[in-house]
């Protein structure tokens, strides 16, 4: 009987030492696992890309630092044709300005249900802010020059509503019109959100993310020649994020061709 009972706390003891092994392995394999990742914005004010990275803190927090290139639209921007002329193209009546924002801020990710498999899905939510800096480059229209009666030429102008027929805008000029007019601003901007990783691979990262952000400018942002233009932009957003895990533990599995590659890691 004592021989079984000290057979029996051996075995336990053991088994204990075993998963408790386990869990600690598993914590260390986590702890280690850093994250690159891109991601396409889809903004109800814009679209654009980003880069992220992020650098663990504990088994359910990591650190973020990302960088943000998007666009920035006014609800009123409605694209149209001259209906009297056959135009090379569409363009935006009454817009002054292509409104682009470069964002690079810090925040913090937090897992709230970890992913029970590979096939299954990771819950987090994130936070994010820092600087952002407003390009603003003005838009320039070709507009229709009467010459005589019958004849026309064609001359590029900024939009000025007060003498501008719109049926007289032939389109809208080459992009880089007036691209060393281009004004900046800087401000801040916050966002936030719900990440959903779904990847079946151990070391790619695949994931959807839905939030609300806002910049924030000490003065409006001259969009368009109507009222309206503002200074803080609150909008929605989905994005899609892809990237891999970083292991400093296995450099060569670290390249970013992983995110192609169909073989599991």
């Amino acid at each position: 009987m004592k021989k079984l009972l000290i057979i029996a706390v051996v075995f336990i003891c053991g088994v204990d030492s075993v998963y408790g092994q386990g869990e600690l392995n598993e914590e260390q394999k986590i702890f280690f696992r850093n994250e690159k990742t891109f991601a396409i914005l889809l903004n109800t004010d814009g679209y654009g890309l980003s880069y992220r990275e992020g650098k663990r803190i504990n088994f359910l927090n990591k650190k973020l630092f990302e960088i943000e290139v998007v666009t920035l639209k006014d609800p009123k921007e409605v694209k149209i044709s001259n209906p009297y002329i056959d135009t090379p193209g569409s363009f935006v009546f009454g817009k002054l300005n292509s409104v682009f924002l470069l964002r690079g801020g810090i925040g913090r990710q937090h897992e709230v249900y970890k992913k029970a498999d590979q096939g299954g899905v990771a819950i987090r939510y994130f936070y994010t802010g820092g600087l952002v800096i407003s390009f603003a480059k003005p838009i320039y229209y070709k507009i229709l020059d009467p010459i005589n009666q019958y004849e026309y030429q064609i001359k590029e102008e900024k939009f000025d509503i007060k003498t501008l027929d719109p049926s007289m805008i032939y389109g809208k000029s080459s992009f880089f019109k007036g691209i060393n007019e281009t004004k900046l601003l800087p401000g801040i901007y916050a966002k936030g959100g719900f990440n959903f990783e779904y990847s079946k691979q151990d070391k790619i990262i695949h994931a959807i993310e839905l939030g609300a952000q806002i910049n924030l400018f000490p003065k409006d942002i001259p969009i368009m020649a109507t009222t309206g233009n503002k200074a803080i932009f609150f909008s929605l957003f989905a994005s899609y994020r892809f990237g891999i895990i970083i292991d400093p533990h296995n450099p060569d599995s670290n390249k970013l061709s992983n995110i192609f590659s169909k073989k599991k890691q």
